[in-house]
């Protein structure tokens, strides 16, 4: 993904800001894993980034490595996890054949990079790499959600997906990777059905949609069966400065003010006593006294504005809004799960 690997992107701030993936999620897979009676020797990260998901294979493979094509990354991840046992390599995953030699990983996983695969690649490369009886779980989190404030959703979609450049970042992903994200993973097709696969020394006999979404699956997606639905596990309480922060670190805020860097000039005034809050000139500022980062909430870009418009919903309906006061958010999430035979 073309903009994580720009030398000025921030991925600490991406570190910091990001959601983490739920123990029940990687309890669905080690269990899928274990049924399949996989060893638990290697396993391997695809995507890493700055190690969320690595470090939670810790402790149950004896061998644990994250693969990343952004240099940026990789090298935030090393100094994250330089005492963490992990091991860190810069590589694509269409072609492992650097770092990953056939038949050497038990597990491979990937978590929110499958929707920039080139899958017509990945997926013989899959084959490949992975033991007899080996997993491979992929897994993306898509648009987020307000849980206890529904309404909210339709200002969430237009500012994620319009197309009005004032008011939306919609034009500023990168297509298709966000498209597929967008559809849960709906796009990437079944690799047993594809020969480039199954002539990979048997192939991947099984796989498997998994969604925890809830009720509440995106209305333009063919629903999926019942069986494949389950109860959205990832979920946080966050305060409102930090949901600030996760949309600093949107792909589409990056390219938004490379195209337009005078929108970081703008003002919005709507909710004045943020300014008793604000560490004004700093894009974060680190409290010593904890780990918490304080993330500046002044100025007027039009991701503030969209954080205004989202308070401004939440406090017409009796909500919390001030920048230290909780918000409820949410994240449905589309997991795939093949098996190597």
């Amino acid at each position: 993904m073309a903009t994580f690997a720009k030398k000025a992107f921030n991925a600490s701030a991406y570190s910091s800001f990001r959601p983490t993936y739920p123990k029940k999620l990687f309890k669905e897979i080690f269990d899928y894993h274990r049924a399949g009676n996989g060893l638990w020797d290697v396993a391997a990260d695809l995507g890493c980034g700055t190690g969320q998901a690595t470090t939670e294979l810790k402790g149950h493979f004896a061998t644990v490595i994250g693969i990343d094509p952004s240099q940026p990354m990789i090298d935030a991840a090393q100094k994250k996890h330089k005492y963490g046992g992990l091991a860190f390599r810069q590589g694509r995953s269409e072609d492992l054949s650097n770092v990953l030699p056939s038949e050497s990983v038990d597990l491979l996983i990937s978590a929110q990079a499958g929707h920039w695969f080139n899958w017509e690649l990945v997926w013989p490369e899959v084959s490949r790499v992975l033991r007899k009886d080996g997993t491979a779980a992929f897994w993306t989190y898509a648009e987020f959600r307000l849980s206890e404030f529904p309404s909210a959703t339709p200002l969430i979609t237009a500012y994620s997906q319009g197309k009005d450049p004032a008011t939306s970042l919609g034009l500023y992903w990168e297509r298709p990777g966000r498209t597929i994200l967008e559809n849960m993973l709906t796009d990437v097709p079944d690799p047993t059905s594809m020969e480039t696969v199954m002539k990979r020394r048997g192939g991947l006999a099984h796989f498997e949609r998994r969604y925890f979404a809830g009720p509440h699956f995106p209305a333009h997606l063919p629903s999926p069966s019942p069986t494949q639905i389950k109860r959205v596990e990832m979920r946080v309480n966050i305060r409102w400065r930090d949901l600030l922060g996760y949309f600093r670190t949107w792909s589409s805020l990056y390219n938004f003010h490379e195209r337009f860097p005078e929108d970081l000039d703008k003002v919005d005034e709507r909710f004045p006593e943020d300014k008793l809050a604000a560490p004004a000139g700093q894009d974060s500022v680190k409290d010593v006294s904890s780990d918490r980062i304080d993330v500046d909430v002044s100025g007027g870009d039009i991701a503030v504005r969209f954080w205004k418009d989202l308070r401004e919903e939440v406090k017409r309906q009796g909500g919390k809004y001030g920048v230290d006061e909780i918000v409820s958010v949410e994240w449905p999430i589309a997991l795939l799960l093949a098996k190597k035979v």
